[in-house]
């Protein structure tokens, strides 16, 4: 079997259920972005030491499936078939969060992007994470469907990818710096 189709030679592509749409619609932008966040959690789990990281790797791995099955769900028009995410993802999301939060120190000024090279990739993958939100809304603004749990976890996902690379740099001792051109923000 070749890898290339052809058939998306013109600007079309198929989305789930046989209809073609142009690839520079929002749905296809969407899960393009979705699918850029999947490749950077990728390069992140490479970047990750086994021995400090062992958990959260496996973490990343099933997050990664989750993308895969968020994308589906937004290459798919309403009614074709069942959405593959729901409330159960979203809540392990936030318990995820929580379970991090609690390993890092509190803040109370933004801090800058930066520290070990995984949390300046988790940092990356957060700005991705949140291109693909805009993108998503994009498609709840013209009133296309789109799974809402999908959208509550694009949302979600960039709370923990910010507090993953907090928890990175604290593993590895990295200082990170505030933005101090503001006073205190989180209280």
């Amino acid at each position: 079997m070749k890898i290339y189709t052809k058939s998306g030679d013109k600007g079309n592509t198929s989305i789930i259920g046989g209809q073609r749409i142009k690839k520079s619609d929002a749905r296809v932008c969407a899960y393009g972005s979705v699918d850029e966040v999947n490749s950077w959690i990728g390069k992140i789990i490479s970047e990750l030491d086994e021995k400090k990281f062992a958990l959260l790797k496996t973490e990343l791995i099933a997050l990664q499936i989750l993308l895969f099955d968020l994308g589906t769900d937004l290459a798919t028009p309403a009614g074709v078939r069942e959405m593959l995410v729901g409330k159960q993802e979203v809540a392990e999301i936030e318990a995820m969060i929580d379970h991090y939060q609690e390993k890092v120190p509190v803040i109370e000024k933004f801090i800058l992007p930066g520290g070990h090279p995984a949390a300046c990739d988790m940092q990356i993958t957060r700005t991705v994470i949140r291109r693909a939100e805009h993108e998503m809304t994009q498609l709840l603004i013209s009133e296309e469907h789109i799974n809402l749990h999908a959208y509550k976890i694009m949302n979600r996902l960039s709370d923990l990818f910010f507090v993953l690379a907090r928890y990175v740099n604290t593993v590895y001792s990295v200082t990170e710096p505030f933005y101090e051109r503001a006073g205190k923000v989180f209280h």
